[in-house]
């Protein structure tokens, strides 16, 4: 064993100047050079794409959202510089025991409700008309809200640009519509007739009634 051993450490350094052994180690070796020099080099390019693909779509994200807040200050902006009038809205109760004491409760909290509610979420100035104002005005039952001229004279006057004319529309117990009509005061013509169902007479559907109702008003004025 120690011969064969002592026989094969001193042929190794003649294996290392053989000729043919270096000119197979120099082939073995530029085989290497030519064959990984590619795929090091995909791989960076590889990465390099990736990197600017996802600096590519955060910058993108960037701008989409700078945009949506861009328009969102927009649209606040203009609002605020909008004026709005919304009437004590009007119980219109067919069914066989009108006008009770909880109904006309309802009815007499959704003016306020709809007028704090476009104020504090949708930047609108609102113009006060009173009651008084309000009532010399209307005819009868539901005359404002059949004479668009009538409500947007009274808007007018008051130095507003829009005016609401609500109803409570009550045809059963189970349900009510709250009825808005959106008014502009200088061509005296309605941009929208608004209608949101409530069922139930809890005060949360009621809010949840009228805050529906304040976002429709907001893009009907928004987008007329």
């Amino acid at each position: 064993m120690n011969r064969s051993m002592s026989g094969w450490t001193s042929s190794f350094p003649a294996r290392q100047t053989d000729p043919k052994a270096r000119a197979l180690l120099a082939r073995c070796w530029n085989w290497k050079l030519t064959t990984t020099a590619p795929l090091q080099s995909w791989r960076a390019r590889y990465d390099n794409r990736r990197v600017m693909l996802l600096g590519s779509i955060v910058f993108g994200f960037a701008i989409l959202i700078a945009g949506q807040i861009a328009a969102a200050s927009e649209g606040k902006a203009s609002t605020a510089q909008t004026t709005i009038a919304i009437l004590d809205f009007e119980l219109h109760d067919l069914t066989l025991t009108p006008g009770i004491a909880a109904e006309q409760e309802r009815t007499a909290s959704i003016g306020p409700m709809l007028r704090q509610t476009l104020k504090t979420e949708y930047g609108f100035e609102l113009v006060a008309i009173d009651s008084d104002t309000q009532n010399a005005a209307d005819k009868g039952s539901g005359y404002l809200f059949e004479h668009h001229d009538a409500a947007a004279e009274l808007g007018r006057e008051a130095a507003s640009d829009w005016i609401v004319v609500g109803r409570v529309h009550k045809a059963s117990f189970l349900f009510v519509y709250f009825k808005a009509l959106v008014i502009d005061t200088k061509t005296q013509r309605p941009i929208a007739n608004l209608t949101v169902e409530v069922k139930g007479t809890q005060k949360r559907l009621t809010k949840k009634g009228v805050e529906t109702l304040a976002e429709q008003i907001a893009a009907a004025i928004n987008d007329g």
